[in-house]
């Protein structure tokens, strides 16, 4: 089986192919304001690399959020269009998934995303990656008042924090993403849709 896995959720591009418990090829890499132009290019040079085409790929496996609601949008637009074209399976995951997933510590695993504002977008796992606090965008004072009844336990991001300082950083693992998620339930590519956890400005002023 043959695997790709695209994560735009972020200001980087992390996306990879997997095939057999191998990672065939892999692309890490920040963009910032042009991850929209460069996102899909990028991905069609590791199939070029691999001399592969987009019909030799088994399954997608897409990050639909929490992070940049453009991100976002970017690699569900490519998947999405990828995986219905050439009827291609087809699943999701959430970023916060992925950043404790790729963690190589067996203790209870923080990731966060800034969600400015004094929030942050984030869950709580124990050791073996199950949900204490499912995925959620709450006030980090509230995070912190909730880690309190934690011994051992990390933080992962790639995002600053304010007074905070020993934050692990996140660089995910496709392979360990992949074998955790490759056989999750398939979705229609129609019904593929963001995880904001939250709602978008417009829509906070919209119910202000």
């Amino acid at each position: 089986m043959r695997y790709l896995y695209i994560d735009t959720s972020s200001s980087f591009l992390y996306t990879a192919i997997v095939e057999d418990n191998k990672v065939l090829s892999e692309i890490r890499e920040e963009f910032e304001q042009s991850l929209s132009k460069m996102a899909l290019p990028r991905i069609v040079s590791m199939f070029e690399k691999n001399k592969l085409k987009p019909v030799d790929i088994d399954k997608i496996i897409v990050v639909n959020g929490p992070g940049s609601f453009t991100g976002i949008r970017i690699g569900l637009t490519i998947a999405k269009v990828y995986a219905w074209s050439l009827d291609i399976p087809i699943t999701t995951i959430l970023s916060l998934e992925a950043m404790a997933i790729s963690s190589s510590t067996e203790i209870i695993h923080v990731p966060m995303i800034n969600a400015r504002r004094g929030y942050v977008f984030t869950a709580i796992y124990d050791s073996s990656y199950n949900a204490i606090l499912k995925p959620c965008h709450i006030p980090l004072v509230e995070l912190q008042k909730k880690l309190e009844s934690f011994k051992d336990y990390e933080l992962i991001s790639n995002d600053e924090f304010e007074d905070i300082n020993n934050i692990n950083l996140y660089s995910p693992d496709f392979l360990k993403i992949v074998n955790k998620f490759k056989d999750k339930k398939e979705k229609n590519p129609h019904l593929v849709n963001p995880e904001y956890l939250k709602l978008t400005e417009a829509e906070e002023k919209k119910h202000d």
